[in-house]
């Protein structure tokens, strides 16, 4: 890799037209393949200002980031300490793009992430380290299913919202069959017991995980008709009238129970 290759790259990706941007990340591409992991590191490092884009400021670069995105996640697993080591960059821009090309990086990144998980106490580290776990799917997610249900009892708000969420998320990547009744239960009690959270948002995020335990097969019949009693309740389509009071919440309630 020659310095006016990088020069080149370099140029492209910093451009404000998408189209050179996408010439950039071609040409990562092709470099990636004929260099060694050690000598990839300034590649990286170029395709990452990438995800500092705003998709809210420039939304015709959305696209863009979601190549670059895809790009790094095709790297190899010398990425995966680099992307988790990133995650305290401190622009959430960045972190949610890490996060996922984390999980877009399949089952590789599963153990590094719950080992980094379990090293750090912050908050704000856990709660993108879970949300790149959510995002991966495949069945051997079933591993990380204790730190989001310990995660969903968070007192930090963004750190329960987002473990509420991830327990929604995996109940999709785990098959049926891969889901014991004694963690369904476990499932359940925890997503109950956020449906009273004084937050909308976890309330929210708590029904919808309960209806993807449902779409996806991991309901009993009795565990059904119970979600089914709590969700009309919620509506305040029961003999209570007597309904969650935050749109976002009976939005979420309605929609699963389609499922139920």
């Amino acid at each position: 890799m020659t310095e006016n290759s990088l020069r080149n790259i370099e140029k492209l990706l910093a451009s404000e037209k998408p189209e050179e941007v996408r010439r950039g990340l071609q040409l990562v591409k092709e470099e990636i393949s004929r260099v060694r992991p050690n000598e990839a590191g300034p590649l990286y490092e170029m395709v990452s200002t990438i995800f500092y884009i705003d998709p809210l400021d420039r939304p015709d670069l959305l696209p863009v980031l979601d190549e670059a995105v895809t790009l790094v996640s095709g790297f190899g697993k010398w990425v995966i300490p680099i992307l988790v080591e990133n995650l305290d960059l401190g622009d959430i821009k960045v972190q949610m793009a890490i996060a996922h090309t984390l999980g877009r990086m399949g089952t590789e990144v599963i153990a590094p992430l719950i080992a980094e998980y379990q090293r750090s106490p912050e908050p704000a580290r856990r709660t993108f380290i879970l949300y790149g776990l959510s995002k991966v799917k495949s069945a051997k997610v079933v591993q990380a299913a204790g730190l989001a249900l310990e995660a969903a009892g968070s007192p930090n708000l963004e750190l329960r919202v987002t473990a509420t969420r991830a327990l929604g998320k995996f109940a999709e990547s785990i098959p049926k069959s891969q889901l014991t009744a004694e963690l369904r239960r476990d499932f359940i009690r925890k997503l109950r017991r956020n449906l009273p959270d004084p937050d909308a948002g976890i309330r929210a995020k708590a029904v919808r995980s309960l209806g993807k335990l449902a779409k996806h097969g991991h309901l009993n019949a009795k565990q059904r008709n119970d979600l089914k009693a709590t969700l009309l309740l919620i509506l305040g389509e029961d003999e209570n009238y007597d309904w969650d009071r935050a749109y976002v919440v009976r939005r979420e309630a309605k929609e699963a129970l389609e499922y139920v």
